[in-house]
Formats: C-alpha cells, sequence, structure tokens
C-alpha cells in the first residue's frame, strides 16, 4: 500500500474507493460541488490541512478544476498539495453515459495510472498506531445507546462535521490526532462519554 503523509481529497465515494484499494493515507470526500455550501467540511479541511496538509486530487474537468479553486482559496498555500490525471476521454464502467467533457475522472483510471500518480507523494514517516472501531467502542462512541449523541459532541470539539458515521470518524481521527492523544482525551477523562452524551 502507498503511503502518503497528506490526507487525499477527492469528490466522491467511488474516487475513494479506487485509492482505498491502494493506499493506506486517509481520504476525504468533497461530495461534488457540496464543498461550496457546506462550511463544517470547509472548516474541517482548513483544520485538516494545518495538521498534516492535503493533497487533492479531482477530475481533470471543468467542475474538478473548479473544486481545486474553491478549495485553493481558502486553505493556506504551504498546506495543499496538487495531484492530477491524464485527460483521457472515455466513460466509466458503472454509468450509462460518459461525462458532460467526456473525460474519465479519477474513478476511471487504472490502477497503475493512479499508483504512478501518487507514487510521487509517498512518504517513508511513520504514522504510528492507529485508532481502531475497538477503541470507539471502549470510549462509548461507538455501538452504544448515547454513540451518536457522543460522536457529535466530540466532533463539535475536533471540529469535524457532525452526523458523521463511526467509519467516517475513525477515518476522521487518525488524520488529525494520534491514537495516544485520544486515549488520553478519552481515559483520563472518566466522564467523558457521560459528559459528551448529555451536553
Amino acid at each position: 500500500m502507498i503511503n502518503i503523509k497528506e490526507a487525499i481529497i477527492v469528490e466522491g465515494k467511488y474516487d475513494k474507493m479506487c485509492l482505498e484499494r491502494i493506499c493506506s493515507s486517509p481520504i476525504f470526500t468533497t461530495e461534488g460541488f457540496r464543498i461550496f455550501k457546506d462550511k463544517e467540511k470547509r472548516n474541517f479541511l482548513i483544520k485538516l490541512a494545518k495538521t498534516r496538509g492535503i493533497l487533492i486530487l479531482t477530475d481533470s474537468d471543468r467542475a474538478g478544476f473548479m473544486i481545486r479553486n474553491h478549495i485553493k482559496s481558502f486553505v493556506q498555500e504551504g498546506n495543499i498539495k496538487q495531484a492530477y490525471i491524464p485527460e483521457i476521454f472515455g466513460k466509466e464502467k458503472r454509468k450509462s453515459v460518459a461525462s458532460k467533457e467526456g473525460k474519465l475522472g479519477v474513478e476511471g483510471m487504472t490502477e497503475e495510472t493512479l499508483r504512478e500518480i501518487l507514487l510521487s507523494y509517498t512518504s517513508e514517516e511513520d504514522c504510528g498506531e492507529k485508532i481502531t472501531k475497538t477503541d470507539l467502542y471502549d470510549a462509548g462512541l461507538y455501538g452504544g445507546a448515547q454513540s451518536a449523541a457522543a460522536r457529535a459532541s466530540l466532533c463539535k470539539k475536533l471540529e469535524i462535521p457532525t452526523g458523521i458515521s463511526a467509519n467516517a470518524l475513525l477515518d476522521a481521527l487518525n488524520a488529525l490526532i494520534t491514537k495516544e492523544e485520544f486515549l488520553c482525551m478519552t481515559t483520563l477523562l472518566p466522564s467523558f462519554t457521560k459528559s459528551i452524551g448529555t451536553e
């Protein structure tokens, strides 16, 4: 698996799924043009960029460049890198028709092409032990009656979009904090889950 220090930003869930097969770095979506209206997501990307940096990999069409430029407008320049897919005309397998411009998006690239693109951004840096779903469960953030409320409150504290699933929270936590920081946050404060579940 390819390891990149920065979090990777893509447009949609199918792009994310393609990259997850070859890359162990955290990957987040803009959900297309939703990034233009979603203040929580925008603030999350700003925090993510400051914490570990971001690598943008959007489609090579007008929409992809609009999303890139929008992110560049609110993320500090030194915290952002740009990666580009080649301009190839065609249609993704899951779609019945080609895109408006007739170009393949990130999801339409071969694994070999995506590997070649990402390899130039690889890092030997050890990211340390990852926070797991078991850790979330032990902290009352997954699998309990108050887990959703606890997750929402934790998200507010860490400036992560609220209402996300346990899996999405896991990705965000691993991108923003270490496992040690997470355990300190949840085990050194005995009333952690109780307090955040009732805020």
